[in-house]
């Protein structure tokens, strides 16, 4: 197996980071158009495998795409990140020329590759990709959901304090502060619902929290988060490469399921060796239903501005 990585900033370079020390495939390639960088970072990774005990070839290149010839998942984390004060939607318009230029250059060399995509704003980055591509839609994989409701298990252990590897919690929507959906009344901690330990105020802060949690991080460190993105991408990867059928949330196309078409959004999807498999429909009740179409209504905002792009 081969898997690149396209950006080499925090992000990206964490992605690899963990693809390599779960042994992932036998070669990562770290992509970057800065001069050096990404070769600078590979090599300090690399440093890292005889103290650390993995054993994978990562190589980081210059803007040599050939050098990603017949990958089979690609990773793409490049873009501008978030300042404080901006929202992912402000990115659309720098990052979606990346974006398209990164999936054309790919598939030039890769053509079976899987996609998965972090940049953001990412539900119309993997729009964005699907279209551009035209690649078959279980191929096409924004990762934010992993990571909404890896933010979402965290703030719940805070709150219970109970380790995150004893619960289940989904974040559906939108991968937006003001879009996403933590999925309160389906948690649980070891079988059990989380309602049956926390009050409604309780819960209702956690779900606040987590919907924040990029912004108040972008705050804390004057950028994007990089080390739970990083791992979340990392083990979207992990479930498609080792054929693990794990149910995730992310972004993918819709066709009538949630009551949307035409879009990509965070739904629970079982991952497998051919990408997302199948969408499992969780059952909202009315709240949950109106919150999902909200969230859509906003995506499509999002991606209508692609329509205004030179691409």
């Amino acid at each position: 197996m081969k898997i690149t990585v396209v950006g080499a900033g925090a992000v990206g370079a964490t992605t690899a980071d963990n693809i390599a020390r779960k042994e992932l495939a036998a070669e990562v390639v770290l992509l970057d158009i800065k001069e050096g960088f990404a070769e600078g970072k590979a090599l300090d990774m690399f440093q890292t495998a005889a103290l650390l005990g993995w054993d994978t070839k990562l190589t980081g290149v210059t803007n040599d795409y050939s050098r990603t010839a017949n990958s089979n998942v690609v990773v793409i984390t490049s873009g501008l990140p978030r300042k404080p004060g901006m929202t992912r939607e402000e990115l659309i318009g720098v990052n979606a020329g990346i974006v398209k230029s990164v999936v054309d250059n790919i598939l030039k060399y890769s053509p079976d590759a899987i996609f998965v995509i972090v940049s953001n704003p990412m539900d119309t980055m993997t729009y964005l990709a699907l279209k551009a591509s035209g690649l078959p839609k279980n191929r096409i994989i924004g990762m934010g959901g992993a990571l909404d409701s890896a933010r979402f298990k965290c703030y719940l252990s805070l709150a219970m304090n109970v380790s995150p590897n004893d619960l289940h919690a989904s974040v559906i929507g939108g991968h937006g502060d003001t879009t996403m959906i933590p999925l309160k009344r389906l948690a649980t901690w070891n079988g059990t619902p989380v309602t049956n330990y926390l009050d409604a105020a309780t819960l209702d802060k956690v779900a606040a929290d987590t919907m924040v949690g990029g912004a108040t991080l972008t705050g804390l460190l004057g950028t994007s988060a990089w080390y739970a993105p990083g791992a979340a991408s990392a083990a979207v990867v992990e479930s498609i490469i080792r054929d693990e059928k794990r149910v995730i949330p992310c972004s993918v196309l819709l066709e009538g399921e949630y009551g949307q078409s035409d879009i990509c959004m965070g739904v629970p999807v079982v991952l497998g060796k051919t990408g997302w498999e199948k969408i499992i429909d969780y059952k909202l009740n009315e709240e949950e239903q109106a919150l999902f179409s909200k969230s859509a209504d906003a995506v499509r905002n999002m991606n209508n501005v692609l329509s205004t792009l030179s691409l």
